[in-house]
């Protein structure tokens, strides 16, 4: 029933919102509602807020620029920001705060872009600076700069179209005809409905080469000419160009980001003048003042901001005897001094959000050009020819200049004297209305050879126009030549350096913690005690929680590495290192604590992988066995925690390190036991492989229980040993029950 109503006022073009104001109360399904009330906001949105297009610019950046440029802001002096606000309210009426933020954005003193378009006095903030707030638009003044004029240059020669503003009261362009490729110029970010957009700036003089280089050969290598994006913070480029090619193709990936910073000898400080782009001061010092708080930075004294008017600062002073080159590697890994920009190259294209590389985005904009060259030209061409063509009529007047002044005198009505003169000289309305509107003083032998003079000079200059517009190659020539004009004029060096990632990586150096030997206890509940030799000498019983036994001993090395596997399938990495001395009268530190584990999470098996040769063995409830090999556990990176370490198909009974191949003993609740070598599984490199079945289980029957053959006291060991797998084992002998204690490995 609602919906035979929602689509009786979709038919009668009635919003179901409207008909419920009314006074009918209407069901609406959800579906409905998100196609009547939301899709349209969403679609709003990415058109006509938040993705920029092809010129580069969102709607509220080109409304405001075209507003200054009507008001005569380009060559004139500065006015009040508030009344560039209120003047832009005519095409955007979104409100004032953001109109202006939009403004402070786009302005010199802001920073926030290579090229500003704002030429600003008083203050406005800075891009690097979280807290720094910009002044009201009551208190600072703005004007257009003069790199503005490449985005009006050709409007009005109708090379973009125009449109009614929200009111109709107005025209404003839908684009502006930039002169080069602002989109890749002028970074761009915006979060629209389901989608976003994050576009880096490149430098300009860089662009206009490569966006040349494309015109003359699409296949060019752009890395030659545009090696990587410009930030107006400067900063340093961690470089590898195989990242930056596939940014270049795809539209999308990232790259790091690290400031700038000199030593200064006198004094022991270091001075970061150049931060990364996505950064700011504040978040800077607030995370290393948390580090130092933290302990996690024991080599600085104290950071401060001393950004002044000749720019940014950040000053460290340095504890004596500190490597300055090691505690920025720390910095840069720990705070904001190094960051990612994350690229996302979403451009409207005809109205349609894409995700376009560098190389299709300069196709999309070389064609957007073109048509926009071929407009003006087209334009110029139609004035020149009315132009000449009113031009010829008044060259007609010239062959009797007495014979035009006796027609207008003698016709006795203002409407008669057009159609005479169009019968005395032969010449059409447009021509006559031409002639008829010279003013008598100029209605002489020569102001009418003056203006016939121009004649010869717009037949040739039509000529060429008509070449250009049947002619691409003419086009791009003009396309290229404006390109060198912009970078000629307005170009300037890279601010942000490129630096590859192998001239800058060094390893850390930690230092050398002191390497001596212990003795480690584990208990079954997963309790760990790292004693010395000389402590265990002087020490005497071990110490356990109630309830609590050892697990196992080993003698080893205080820098040994530690696997501990818990029940949720999850193996965590550390070093003996990281736990203090202990002493036999303690409990020692409780493993899931000390490790992190997450809650419940409790230790199934502590292995010493040495150098992770050998092999790893685990037993199942369900009678399987998997074998798998050590070095699937080795990791190049310093993680701690490792998922998916074994298989969760079944209950781990227990978990075997082996260097060399062992013979082990299952038993089953059943009272079975079943003897087997280990040499008679392959060794598996997958964690989570399931194993092989090795024991054989009735209907309700568990393997309960596994050790080492020589740990389980079996006597008759032939009774249980089997050649082939799976098998069901023998019923378990009184004098073969052995000892009945399982290891914790």
């Amino acid at each position: 029933m609602a919906k035979k109503k929602n689509e009786e006022n979709q038919k009668h073009g009635v919003d179901p919102k409207v008909e419920g104001l009314r006074g009918e109360l209407t069901e609406q399904g959800i579906c409905d509602t998100l196609e009547w009330n939301f899709m349209p906001y969403a679609m709003s949105i990415i058109v006509s807020r938040a993705i920029p297009e092809i010129d580069g610019f969102k709607p509220s950046h080109r409304k405001l620029l075209y507003t200054m440029y009507k008001m005569g802001l380009l060559n004139g002096g500065r006015t009040k920001s508030a009344n560039i606000v209120g003047s832009t309210m005519r095409l955007n009426p979104h409100g004032d705060a953001a109109i202006y933020e939009t403004m402070v954005r786009l302005s010199r003193g802001n920073g926030a872009l290579l090229h500003p378009f704002v030429d600003s006095k008083g203050n406005f903030g800075k891009v690097y600076s979280r807290d720094m707030a910009y002044a009201a638009p009551r208190y600072t003044e703005a004007k257009l700069e003069p790199i503005a004029a490449e985005l009006f240059r050709d409007i009005d020669f109708d090379t973009v179209d125009m449109v009614d503003n929200y009111d109709g009261t107005m025209q404003e362009p839908i684009l502006l005809p930039t002169t080069f490729p602002n989109v890749l110029v002028s970074s761009n970010t915006g979060i629209a409905a389901g989608m976003a957009s994050n576009i880096c700036g490149f430098n300009l003089r860089e662009v206009c080469e490569t966006t040349k280089a494309f015109i003359r050969n699409p296949g060019c290598d752009l890395l030659e000419t545009l090696p990587a994006p410009d930030f107006p913070t400067g900063g340093e480029i961690i470089y590898d160009p195989a990242e930056m090619g596939a940014i270049y193709e795809t539209g999308r990936g990232s790259f790091k980001v690290r400031a700038r910073w000199k030593y200064v000898k006198d004094g022991n400080l270091i001075e970061i003048y150049e931060i990364p782009y996505t950064a700011s001061t504040e978040a800077i010092i607030d995370k290393v003042s948390d580090l130092i708080n933290s302990g996690k930075i024991k080599e600085i004294n104290d950071m401060r901001d001393e950004t002044d008017l000749s720019g940014l600062k950040l000053t460290i002073d340095v504890k004596r005897g500190v490597d300055p080159e090691k505690l920025m590697l720390k910095l840069f890994r720990l705070t904001p001094l190094q960051d990612s920009f994350s690229c996302n190259f979403n451009i409207l294209i005809a109205g349609m959000p894409r995700v376009m590389g560098v190389r299709e985005l300069l196709e999309e904009w070389v064609a957007w050009r073109t048509e926009g060259i071929r407009r003006r030209t087209f334009f110029q061409f139609q004035r020149k020819k009315e132009r000449l063509h009113l031009l010829k009529g008044l060259a007609r007047i010239l062959l009797d200049i007495d014979k035009a002044i006796a027609i207008i005198r003698g016709t006795e009505s203002d409407s008669e004297v057009i159609p005479n003169l169009m019968i005395g000289f032969g010449i059409d309305e447009l021509q006559a209305e031409f002639v008829a509107e010279i003013k008598l003083r100029n209605i002489n032998k020569e102001y009418i050879l003056k203006k016939t003079a121009e004649t010869e000079e717009l037949e040739k200059a039509i000529e060429d126009l008509e070449k250009i517009l049947k002619s691409d190659a003419r086009v791009k020539s003009i396309i290229v030549k404006e390109l060198d004009e912009v970078s000629k004029k307005y170009g300037t060096d890279r601010r942000t350096g490129l630096v590859y990632d192998h001239e800058i990586y060094v390893e850390e150096t930690p230092e050398a913690a002191p390497d001596y030997p212990v003795t480690v206890f584990v208990s079954r509940e997963g309790y760990l005690k790292k004693i010395t030799p000389q402590s265990l000498r002087m020490s005497g019983e071990q110490k356990f929680k109630e309830g609590d036994e050892l697990a196992f001993s080993l003698e080893t090395t205080s820098s040994a590495e530690v696997l501990v596997f818990s029940d949720q399938c999850q193996v965590y990495k550390t070093r003996l290192e990281a736990f203090p001395d202990s002493k036999a009268s303690v409990l020692g530190d409780y493993l899931p604590q000390k490790l992190g584990m997450d809650e419940g999470e409790i230790v199934s098996a502590v292995c010493f992988p040495g150098d992770y040769s050998g092999f790893i063995v685990f037993v199942y409830e369900n009678g399987k066995v998997a074998k798998v090999e050590l070095s699937a556990y080795a990791t190049k990176s310093n993680r701690r925690k490792l998922t998916g370490a074994y298989s969760d198909k079944s209950p781990l009974k227990a978990v075997f390190l082996l260097g060399e191949d062992a013979q082990l003993a299952l038993y089953s609740t059943e009272g079975r036991a079943l003897i087997f070598s280990t040499a008679q599984l392959a060794s598996k490199t997958s964690r989570s492989t399931q194993g092989v079945a090795v024991m054989t289980l009735k209907k309700k029957a568990l393997l309960h229980r596994a050790v080492l053959l020589e740990n389980a006291g079996i006597v008759n060991e032939s009774r249980y040993r089997t050649k082939t797998l799976p098998a069901v084992g023998a019923v378990l002998k009184d004098e073969d029950s052995g000892n009945q204690t399982v290891a914790l490995l």
